[in-house]
């Protein structure tokens, strides 16, 4: 039985990339992280808020998944009424460094662009 099988039965949620989140993985080259990131932004389809920590503060609403091992961090959010989870940024998790992915997702959160 493959993973498609599995699932049948369950509800399958849409999951759209948003223009940052698309940005985001434009820069990356290497083609094997692509895939594996890729490849966690779809199974996200199924039972997306079972997968990842939900995260706090500032960033209170979304998700955080890893992904590529362990480095890139999916942030993301569920609309359970829609049935749609939003990718909304996409990076490598740098604790203290302006480009970390959660500093990067606060500041689009606070320019309303998430």
């Amino acid at each position: 039985m493959d993973k498609d099988q599995a699932r049948i039965g369950s509800l399958k949620y849409k999951i759209i990339l948003r223009p940052f989140a698309i940005k985001c993985l434009k820069k990356i080259r290497d083609r094997s992280i692509l895939r594996h990131i890729s490849q966690s932004i779809g199974n996200l389809a199924f039972d997306p808020e079972a997968q990842g920590k939900a995260l706090i503060g500032g960033l209170k609403g979304y998700r955080s998944l890893r992904s590529s091992a362990q480095r890139y961090r999916i942030i993301f959010r569920v609309e359970r009424v829609q049935i749609i989870g939003y990718v909304v940024a996409v990076n490598i998790q740098k604790a203290g460094d302006k480009n970390d992915i959660y500093n990067l997702a606060k500041k689009l959160l606070r320019q309303h662009l998430l």
